[in-house]
């Protein structure tokens, strides 16, 4: 459902809804792969949230535009799947 070049790679945004275009690296540069809602300045908004954090705050954030709890819970089922999510930190 998400594609790596057309959303962000943490909460599943299209770019196309990111008013920033992306978020940004430490280097002041954009970030290609998160949103700017996400990243800012080369770190995550929230470092210590899960998949299933960010999966409860999008349907949340997509209650409050109108998408219906089963439409919003469908869309975030795939943030799992996203690179931050999938990447092994050892």
């Amino acid at each position: 459902m998400f594609s790596s070049k057309k959303s962000c790679q943490s909460c599943g945004l299209p770019w196309d809804k990111d008013p920033k275009g992306g978020g940004s690296n430490a280097d002041g540069s954009q970030s290609e792969t998160y949103c700017s809602y996400c990243y800012r300045d080369g770190v995550f908004v929230q470092p210590d949230w899960t998949a299933a954090d960010m999966q409860e705050y999008v349907v949340k954030v997509l209650a409050k535009k109108g998408v219906p709890e089963f439409l919003g819970k469908m869309m975030a089922k795939e943030i799992p799947k996203l690179s931050r999510w999938t990447k092994q930190d050892s």
